[in-house]
């Protein structure tokens, strides 16, 4: 019994990927090669074609979706490091209080706050509106239905997962190692670059995993805060699937997009150099 103990841990785990995960995939991907419509049905024809076609019909969005996620994300680690460089070491007995405001947007609905952005950046809104009337600003200018708003809402939105994956490698860091380096005449910048930087790769490494895959995929805020010449990849298959009907496509553009970011993760870990980072995680 005790020889199988670790195989009963995992099993729970083992089932939830099973059902919620390798179960919805296989399916995906026999839709995805089927052919027909709603009305008569779809027949499993395995017409792989559908990828080639959907691929080049809309590399466009493919194309734009990962320039938003690397630019968002980008701009996430240059605003979350800071702030987890703070908390983690200058945030003495409130830590736990500035982490509370960072995960504080969560209590409302991720669409609600997507949505309050699109009031607050109206062009009559409140930000717009007294810039304008300051002249400030010119009376045509607007932020809506541009690249900068859908951006700066992925940023918004997924600002957290970066922040707190790097605060928790920040914390792992020993101040005693930063002293040490200190005591031999390291200059506060050679023992920030030297040490804590490279320690806290880890955390940035598993921030940038949270945020560009759900960035690069998302919907919401393009359909929110963009306009038709910033759709997403998201915002095909979404339409694909819910108001076209058109199963097969939207799920190939889903199988293609999961491909395209699993090379792009497997580039990123082998650039980063996953069993360095590993290794400063165990240490």
């Amino acid at each position: 019994m005790k020889r199988f103990a670790p195989y009963l841990l995992i099993l729970p785990g083992g089932l939830w990927l099973v059902i919620f995960l390798v179960v919805p995939m296989v399916f995906m991907a026999s839709v995805s090669t089927q052919e027909g419509d709603v009305v008569n049905g779809f027949v499993q024809t395995f017409n792989f074609s559908v990828y080639g076609d959907a691929l080049v019909q809309y590399q466009t969005q493919f194309l734009r979706s990962a320039g938003y996620g690397l630019v968002a994300t980008v701009i996430s680690i240059a605003l979350a490091y800071p702030m987890a460089y703070w908390i983690a070491f200058k945030g003495g007995s409130r830590k736990s209080t500035y982490l509370l405001l960072v995960l504080l947007p969560f209590f409302v609905s991720f669409v609600l706050r997507t949505v309050s952005w699109k009031f607050l950046l109206a062009d009559d809104g409140l930000l717009l509106t007294p810039l304008k009337s300051a002249g400030l600003v010119p009376d045509d200018f607007h932020v809506l239905q541009t690249t900068t708003a859908v951006i700066g809402g992925l940023v918004y939105n997924y600002l957290p997962f970066m922040i707190l994956p790097i605060y928790v490698a920040l914390e792992r860091v020993d101040p005693r190692v930063v002293e040490a380096a200190q005591d031999l005449y390291a200059a506060k910048r050679a023992a920030f670059t030297k040490i804590v930087l490279p320690l806290s790769l880890p955390g940035v490494f598993a921030g940038v995993l949270m945020t560009f895959v759900p960035m690069t995929a998302d919907y919401v805020n393009a359909g929110i805060l963009g306009g038709p010449q910033n759709t997403m990849i998201g915002n095909i298959i979404q339409t694909k699937y819910l108001v076209n009907n058109d199963y097969p496509t939207a799920a190939a553009l889903s199988f293609t997009l999961m491909a395209a970011m699993l090379i792009g993760i497997f580039a990123y870990a082998k650039a980063l150099g996953t069993e360095n980072v590993l290794e400063a995680a165990a240490r």
